[in-house]
């Protein structure tokens, strides 16, 4: 005759608490608490898609205003004199850059590659900023928009987007 172990009775709710507790079909608790999942799973599902559409009009606006203007923007060029015809090419250039990703990423072609060429434009932005002024609040803003391009390029799932 063997004798059966007795396993230790956990505190913690398995699976069948939980859906107890969720009620019938898996559904969220009524009252405060299941607003706040529901509104936490809304946030994590679109989060992601209103950073990348925030991303895009931001790189967008900026391309576009380089393109307008690429006198405005020939300051910021390293190592060409602000004048030259040199330093208003390589706006130019740049802001086709960053208008292009910022459509693809409004319109949702590509999202991780252009996410991840974004980051490595912002990147030399951030670099060259630092380089040339030091630790500002533009930097600090540019590593922000870094972030959020270093973030949307690692995501995998991505809403009201054409292609991944």
């Amino acid at each position: 005759m063997t004798s059966a172990r007795k396993r230790p009775v956990s505190r913690q709710p398995g699976p069948a608490a939980s859906a107890d507790r969720r009620g019938a079909g898996g559904a969220t608790p009524d009252g405060p608490a299941g607003a706040v999942t529901r509104l936490g799973q809304l946030t994590a599902d679109w989060g992601p898609t209103a950073g990348r559409i925030l991303l895009g009009l931001v790189l967008a606006w900026f391309g576009y205003h380089e393109l307008v203007q690429p006198a405005l923007w020939t300051g910021y060029v390293p190592g060409v004199h602000a004048a030259s015809a040199a330093a208003v090419a390589l706006v130019l250039a740049h802001g086709w850059i960053l208008l292009i990703l910022g459509v693809a990423l409004l319109a949702g072609i590509a999202v991780r590659t252009a996410a991840g060429l974004a980051a490595f434009v912002l990147a030399e932005i951030v670099i060259w900023l630092w380089a040339s002024a030091g630790l500002s609040d533009l930097t600090l803003r540019d590593v922000g928009v870094l972030g959020l391009a270093a973030c949307l390029a690692g995501r995998t799932q991505q809403r009201l987007a054409l292609t991944g």
